[in-house]
């Protein structure tokens, strides 16, 4: 399904499934596989007198020359201005990429990412799957994110960053966090 007011640029390939809700734009040679969903309401809700109120999501979504989309991945539109994914960015399967969010050129992102509104990443980027990006932050040209990492503030220069942690016990990983947080303080162990 194509929305009014969609442009799609010049020899596009759109799978089946895939959804463009209104004024939405489309660069050149784009791929977009089955499930695509462009342009929907991101998720802008505000609390008044105990209850959600929707704020309406007037942006859009452009997309620059040469994305390709994976399967199911979602981009919301923009409350006011637009989302946009750049020139050369690839995008695997079912990531979330939030409103306002901006995604540089060349960058690469692996599958079930979870980006937050208004995000800002940089050219040349890859991304690790799974990982979550929250929102209003800015990362740098040129970063690498592994697999699994939340990144919770602004990352301001190249490099790679890593923040899994070993799975276990609930109560063990808990000791462990203790132990490893008075580490880096470093803090003697009890």
């Amino acid at each position: 399904m194509v929305g009014e007011g969609v442009t799609i640029g010049d020899d596009c390939c759109l799978y089946p499934r895939v959804v463009i809700y209104p004024n939405c734009s489309l660069g050149k040679r784009v791929i977009l596989h089955s499930g695509v969903v462009i342009g929907a309401d991101g998720f802008g809700i505000a609390p008044e007198e105990g209850r959600w109120v929707k704020i309406p999501q007037i942006g859009g979504v452009r997309i620059g020359d040469d994305v390709e989309i994976g399967a199911n991945t979602t981009i919301d539109r923009g409350t006011l201005d637009d989302t946009v994914i750049e020139e050369g960015a690839k995008l695997d399967n079912q990531i979330q990429v939030a409103h306002n969010v901006r995604i540089g050129a060349h960058t690469a992102i692996a599958a079930c990412t979870g980006i937050a509104g208004s995000a800002d990443i940089g050219r040349h980027c890859i991304i690790g799957g799974a990982a979550m990006i929250h929102g209003h932050i800015r990362i740098a040209d040129h970063v690498m994110v592994s697999a699994g990492t939340l990144i919770s503030r602004s990352l301001t220069k190249p490099g790679t960053y890593t923040g899994i942690y070993p799975f276990d016990e609930h109560e063990a990983w808990k000791r462990s966090a203790v132990r490893l947080r008075r580490l880096a303080k470093g803090k003697k162990e009890d």
